[in-house]
């Protein structure tokens, strides 16, 4: 690679000041240029068509159409894209799902300062890169059953507040089977109580708001 072919990126975030941030430390690097900026993820979409950058770095909170949904759209339509996850969030299973989901890298914001550059770098180069909070998160988790798609809806309707009468109605479903679905989620979440059980799921990334 030459200084007349920088590594070109797009800066996804719905925070000026992040996106400002990540200007101003790629700003001084010979190797490096922003092409486009993008404050949510239908916007990322279009910023990766008009300029089809060598690597994209993606908020995964954001309004309109969030980040996992962007980088799967990008990915469908060009399965070599290269895309940097920047997120606060460390839950392990929103690190597994980025990752199924095509992610070279996964960067915490409060980490970028030290880690971004060399991420960009390795990304573009073909590598992987992982934040070490997060590879310790999945590491803790490895050998956890997982939840079912149905225990995750459960889990975040007890999020909202719901009774298990009321999830049973909303689910269509007798309140036997969610009991049933609720004593499961605490045993594999390791959750004393349904309040707790929500936490965990927030803290993890198995549900949001």
């Amino acid at each position: 690679m030459t200084d007349a072919s920088p590594i070109r990126i797009v800066v996804v975030d719905d925070h000026p000041v992040v996106r400002e941030g990540v200007a101003a430390l790629v700003g001084g690097q010979p190797d490096m240029s922003i092409v486009g900026e993008a404050s949510n993820g239908r916007e990322a979409i279009q910023q990766f068509r008009a300029h089809h950058p060598d690597v994209v770095l993606m908020d995964l909170q954001m309004p309109d159409m969030n980040g996992l949904d962007a980088m799967i759209a990008i990915r469908d339509e060009a399965p070599q894209a290269r895309v940097i996850v920047l997120t606060t969030y460390v839950g392990d299973a929103q690190v597994l799902r980025a990752i199924k989901a095509g992610a070279r890298g996964y960067l915490l914001k409060s980490a970028l300062h030290k880690d971004l550059l060399e991420a960009i770098r390795a990304v573009h180069a073909g590598r992987k890169t992982i934040s070490a909070d997060a590879s310790f998160e999945l590491a803790d988790h490895a050998t956890n059953d997982a939840l079912t798609p149905a225990e995750v809806r459960v889990l975040r309707l007890i999020a909202d507040g719901n009774a298990n009468k009321e999830i049973a109605v909303q689910l269509s479903v007798s309140e036997e089977t969610v009991k049933g679905q609720v004593r499961n989620i605490l045993s594999k979440l390791g959750a004393k109580d349904r309040t707790h059980a929500a936490m965990i799921g927030l803290k993890r990334g198995i549900i949001s708001f």
